[in-house]
C-alpha cells in the first residue's frame, strides 16, 4: 500500500491567508476595543478645564526637545505655561491635519480594492478612527482656546496628494502614514511611560490615541511587509531610496512648530536652530523616531548600500528595534 503524499502547499496562498488572518485580527480588535473621545474623555469635569491647574501645561521633559532646552527652563511659570498651551494645542492641530489627509488617502485606496479584500474592511475601520481623533484633537484645541496654524503654509499643501499618490502608489503612501505616526506616537508614549504630571486633557487624548494608533501603525507595516516584497527590482530600488526622505519630510513636518510658534514667543534663532535639528540632542531624538522604520526596511528588504547612504546622509540612520515600539531604554541597555 503506497504511502499518502501529502500536497504541495502554494506558499502565496499561505502568505496571503497569513496576511488576511492578521488584518481580521486587527479588525476585531477595532470592534473590541475602540473609543468614542465625547464618552471617554470627561470634558465637563471641571478638573479638565484648561485654565485649572495650568501648572500642568508646563511642557514635559520625557517628550519635548523645547522642555530640557535651558531657554525654556530660565523662562517664568507663566511663559512656560503659555509655551506649553500652545506647543500642545498646535501639536493637536498637525495631527488633526495629518489624519485629514490619511483619511483621504485610505479612502481612495479603498474605493478600487475587489470584492473579499481583507484591507478593506481593516482600512474602513481605520478611517472611523482617525475621524474620531479629528473630533478629538480639535476638542482639545477648542478648550485651550488658542487659535493655532497647526501645519505651516507650505506642509499644508500636502492634503492635495494624499489621494492621487494612495491611488497610484500605495506603498509610498504608508511609507508616508507611517512618517507621520511614528514620530507622535513615540513622543506621546514617552510622555506616558515616564509618569510625568501633563494636564489630563492632554493625558485622555493622549491615552486613547496610542491605544489605537498601535494598530494602525501594525496595519502600516504588515501592508509594506506584503506588498513590498512583490515590486519589480527597479520599482524596490526607487522605494528603498525614498523611504528614509519621506521620513524625513514627513517626521519634521510633524515634529517642527510652525513658523508662528517661533514669531508668537519672540523665539531667537540661536535657540531654534538648537531645539530642532541643531543640536546633537534633537538629531538624535529625531533619528529615534524612525527605529522600528528602520527595522521593517531592513525587513522588507529596502537597505541596500545606496539607501544606508540616504538615511545617513539625512542624519536618521541608527539603531534597529529587537520588536515594534521597543521602549529606547531597553535598546540602550541590551
Amino acid at each position: 500500500m503506497s504511502a499518502a503524499v501529502t500536497p504541495a502547499v502554494d506558499p502565496d496562498l499561505e502568505k496571503a491567508q497569513e496576511y488576511a488572518a492578521k488584518l481580521l485580527l486587527l479588525s476585531e480588535g477595532s470592534v473590541n476595543k475602540h473609543f468614542d473621545p465625547f464618552e471617554d474623555i470627561d470634558w465637563d469635569n471641571p478638573d479638565y478645564a484648561a485654565d485649572v491647574g495650568e501648572e500642568r501645561w508646563i511642557l514635559p521633559v520625557s517628550g519635548d526637545t523645547v522642555a530640557r532646552h535651558p531657554w525654556y527652563l530660565a523662562l517664568s511659570d507663566a511663559e512656560k505655561i503659555a509655551i506649553g498651551k500652545y506647543r500642545q494645542a498646535n501639536i493637536a492641530k498637525v495631527g488633526l491635519q495629518f489624519e485629514s489627509i490619511l483619511i483621504s488617502g485610505m479612502a481612495t485606496h479603498n474605493f478600487s480594492l475587489p470584492n473579499g479584500s481583507p484591507e478593506f474592511r481593516y482600512c474602513s475601520h481605520e478611517m472611523i478612527e482617525e475621524h474620531n481623533h479629528t473630533l478629538m484633537f480639535q476638542e482639545m484645541v477648542n478648550r485651550i482656546g488658542i487659535d493655532v496654524p497647526g501645519m505651516g503654509p507650505l506642509v499644508r499643501k500636502f492634503r492635495y496628494v494624499g489621494a492621487p499618490v494612495a491611488a497610484l502608489f500605495p506603498n509610498l503612501f504608508f511609507m508616508a502614514v507611517l512618517a507621520g505616526e511614528e514620530p507622535i506616537d513615540h513622543i506621546q508614549k514617552a510622555i506616558l511611560r515616564s509618569g510625568e504630571e501633563v494636564h489630563p486633557i492632554m493625558l485622555g487624548v493622549m491615552a486613547i490615541h496610542v491605544a489605537e494608533e498601535a494598530r494602525h501603525i501594525s496595519f502600516a507595516h504588515e501592508f509594506l511587509k506584503k506588498h513590498v516584497p512583490d515590486a519589480n527590482p527597479a520599482a524596490k530600488l526607487v522605494l528603498s531610496v525614498a523611504m528614509p526622505i519621506v521620513m524625513w519630510i514627513l517626521g519634521r513636518s510633524i515634529a517642527t512648530p510652525p513658523k508662528a510658534f517661533f514669531k508668537e514667543f519672540d523665539i531667537p534663532e540661536s535657540v531654534r536652530k538648537d531645539l530642532f535639528y541643531g543640536s546633537k540632542e534633537a538629531k538624535q531624538v529625531f533619528s529615534d523616531y524612525f527605529a522600528d522604520v528602520r527595522t521593517l526596511a531592513k525587513d522588507i528588504g529596502l537597505m541596500n548600500p545606496i539607501s544606508k547612504a540616504v538615511w545617513k546622509l539625512l542624519k536618521i540612520d541608527g539603531h534597529t528595534t529587537r520588536y515594534r515600539s521597543e521602549p529606547l531604554r531597553a535598546v540602550k541597555a541590551g
